[in-house]
């Protein structure tokens, strides 16, 4: 499963199982900051706390993205985030290291990996593929 590897401006990036790991050792908490409806629709991690980082339609900041990152990380876990692919974690993992999260993590290859020859997801790499456990609807 690995370590972290090491990462400029926050803690640094785990790959999925590690990041399972942690989470079901209660040393982490998931904080998936993929849209509500991303969540919804494609799947989810159980347990999970669901917060954008940005938000649809516009893909505009979440307002609440701060203190919801603060209110997960209120018990001195280390917070583990979770996007489609692994882009929008870096940037969020970021705010909340700036935020004073000491161990904010971005977790690679995100929920749906990157798109494969033919522009789909799910095929390389991310959650789901490394089957780990989610839930759709």
């Amino acid at each position: 499963m690995g370590e972290p590897l090491p990462a400029t401006g926050y803690a640094g990036d785990v790959s999925p199982a590690l990041a399972w790991q942690w989470v079901q050792a209660g040393e982490a908490v998931l904080v998936d900051v993929r849209t509500e409806a991303e969540r919804e629709w494609v799947g989810h991690v159980p347990g999970s706390v669901g917060l954008a980082w940005k938000q649809w339609p516009g893909m505009a900041m979440n307002p609440a993205f701060d203190a919801g990152v603060l209110a997960a990380a209120a018990e001195g876990r280390k917070v583990v985030l979770l996007c489609r692919s692994g882009v929008r974690s870096v940037a969020a993992a970021r705010r909340a290291t700036e935020l004073g999260v000491a161990e904010a993590y971005n977790i690679l290859e995100g929920f749906e990996g990157d798109p494969d020859q033919n522009g789909q997801r799910g095929r390389k790499g991310g959650w789901r593929f490394r089957g780990l456990p989610w839930r759709q609807g």
